[in-house]
């Protein structure tokens, strides 16, 4: 039996960039954000909508989501963004932060959390990718590793912490090694 209203997904998604941009750190507060810029959005955007989405739309939208094929989305949408492309990318920043509040005891005595990592290009001012995983399955310099090889990098130079200088991590052919400066 079919309930409620059925909301296109890229307009569930632009409510949430929205909401999150504008300090929306729940799915009630991208509720009463949706509630409160609904008839704006709906107008501006030539929809016939009903009401705005709920907390429930959002959590059963973001369950649905093939999270890594939308940051491969954004991705190869912020290179599009640039002109000529990724070729005229020289250099690229790499970090990776842990995310607050994501922090959680394991069974070891140790702690796991949530980590991003972003490849950051200054002269162009955009974050180029950007990779989130959990630190108890995954680890950063892989998760670089990954993320480097999705692009074409032939002559850039990649700027990363220190974590990243070892040596196994340079074992590619395609890599030249770690330099000091």
């Amino acid at each position: 039996m079919r309930r409620g209203v059925r909301f296109p997904a890229w307009y569930l998604l632009l409510v949430a960039v929205l909401g999150i941009l504008s300090g929306c750190q729940s799915l009630r507060d991208l509720e009463r954000f949706a509630i409160r810029h609904h008839s704006v959005l709906t107008e501006g955007l030539g929809l016939e909508l009903r009401r705005p989405p709920s907390d429930s739309s959002f959590r059963y939208f973001f369950l649905q989501v093939d999270v890594a094929a939308l940051c491969v989305a954004i991705r190869d949408w912020s290179i599009a963004q640039i002109p000529g492309g990724a070729g005229d990318l020289d250099q690229l920043i790499c970090d990776g932060k842990t995310l607050r509040g994501s922090i959680e005891p394991t069974a070891g005595g140790g702690s796991a959390f949530i980590a991003q990592l972003t490849h950051y290009s200054a002269a162009l001012g955009v974050a180029i990718s950007q990779a989130c995983y959990a630190t108890g399955h995954n680890h950063e310099r892989a998760v670089l590793r990954q993320l480097l090889g999705e692009l074409d990098l032939d002559g850039v130079l990649i700027q990363a912490d220190a974590l990243h200088t070892q040596k196994p991590f340079f074992g590619s052919s395609r890599s030249s090694g770690p330099t000091s400066s």
